[in-house]
């Protein structure tokens, strides 16, 4: 009778750590298909230069343009879906920027990043960490970049306007707006544009402002420097200060060619070899011929943050890949060795700053690490709403009928609220 209850007794033991086991065994059970959405191939690149995929597992990048809220679009109708997809179509990552990030970090398709068990670390950038974390204080994602942005000015125009290129001599010329709107006219009489777009300055301003677009009772509100980006925008219009091209347009890019007479353009690192492609160019370009400073205003533009999606069944390499991108110093560093990026770390950021032997070859040698590492400590984190990419983009797509002479002030004006109220009818418009 003993031997047969010892032998009982082991097998309930033996079942119950086989049933103890299943769940534990599901639970830590990895994927192996890894989907990714984003908007371009910016980081697609990095992550297929700098990170190493576990074995075995596939991964998928959904990549839609950002235009006109598309790329949201197509995530939200995937993270929608996500609870009854099948465990290889569900969203694992995604990419948001600063304009509509506050939208998925306070929503239920983000997980904490201690789901993931990962933690931030010091060395990140205070505003990038506040900018994933939601009303409850819980941090949804991390970036891989930091960026302030900064005014690019041509070396040889800036001789020839301001009589030198040095970055601390130019700053002194152009930190205020009333300087600058008085080198634009110095620089319109011998024979330059002062910038190349008539919202080349829009994130300066757009970037300081004191009041959200959209206030607590749902009203539209104009901050003042958005009115004083519209004024400014009107005295460089009429006065051949810039052109009418969009930010992203064909004709501004042509000013960035050697033989273009364009003085300034506003960006952080990644503007250098994302969106200055024509100024790289063998034959065509002024590879070199371009320094950075400050400017008028200390602002920041963009930014790439990698949330973690509700439901993923990838958490180890949720985990990995943000550490790869945030804490690993072999990989930030090549980031800014090879890519001309600003990372999300500061000790890669000091190494860089403290290196009297390294400089950027396109700035002319110039050290952009210590530049923008002095304007990295401005940047803050306040009045943004889930609306701002499209606000700021329409607004600036209908003014720039009103700049162009196709319509009148009020008339842009009034197309702009009638997109907000078609778009967004909870808005209040004037």
């Amino acid at each position: 009778m003993k031997k047969l209850v010892s032998v009982v007794l082991c097998l309930l033991m033996v079942a119950a750590i086989v049933t103890i086991g299943k769940p534990a065994a599901a639970e830590d059970a990895q994927g192996k298909v890894f989907n990714i959405y984003a908007w371009n191939e910016e980081f697609k690149g990095f992550f297929e230069k700098y990170y190493t995929v576990p074995e075995g597992v596939t991964v998928n990048w959904i990549i839609n343009p950002s235009d006109g809220g598309v790329y949201q679009q197509k995530l939200d109708e995937a993270l929608l879906n996500q609870a009854t997809a099948a465990d290889d179509e569900k969203v694992d990552m995604f990419l948001a920027e600063a304009d509509y990030i506050g939208k998925y970090v306070d929503s239920d398709y983000t997980m904490g990043i201690d789901k993931i068990g990962f933690a931030n670390a010091d060395t990140m950038y205070a505003y990038t960490i506040q900018a994933a974390t939601d009303s409850n204080g819980v941090c949804k994602g991390v970036s891989f970049q930091c960026c302030p942005s900064a005014l690019i000015y041509r070396r040889s125009i800036a001789k020839d306007v301001l009589g030198t290129d040095e970055p601390d001599e130019v700053q002194a010329k152009l930190d205020s707006w009333e300087k600058f709107e008085a080198v634009a006219a110095d620089a319109k009489a011998k024979g330059y544009y002062m910038t190349a777009s008539f919202a080349e300055t829009y994130r300066a301003f757009s970037n300081n402002c004191t009041m959200p677009w959209v206030d607590a009772e749902k009203n539209l509100q104009f901050d003042p420097q958005i009115e004083a980006w519209i004024a400014q925008t009107e005295k460089f219009m009429e006065n051949g200060y810039t052109l009418t091209a969009g930010i992203w347009d064909d004709e501004k890019n042509q000013q960035m060619f050697a033989d273009g007479k364009t003085m300034c353009f506003f960006g952080p690192a990644w503007y250098f070899n994302f969106c200055m492609g024509n100024a790289q160019d063998p034959e065509k370009g002024c590879f070199g011929d371009w320094a950075i400073c400050e400017g008028p205003m200390a602002h920041f533009w963009g930014g790439t943050w990698l949330l973690a999606a509700e439901g993923s069944d990838n958490t180890e390499m949720l985990k990995d890949i943000f550490e790869t991108f945030t804490v690993n110093e072999d990989v930030c560093t090549k980031l800014v060795a090879n890519e001309a990026q600003y990372p999300n770390n500061t000790v890669v950021v000091d190494k860089f700053a403290n290196d009297a032997s390294y400089g950027n070859a396109f700035l002319g040698g110039q050290n952009d690490i210590l530049a923008f590492s002095k304007l990295a400590g401005n940047i803050k984190w306040e009045n943004h709403t889930n609306y701002d990419q499209l606000l700021n983009e329409n607004l600036q797509s209908n003014m720039q009928e009103y700049f162009k002479g196709s319509v009148d002030k009020d008339t842009a004006l009034a197309n702009f609220y009638q997109y907000v109220n078609e778009t967004y009818p909870e808005i209040v418009t004037p």
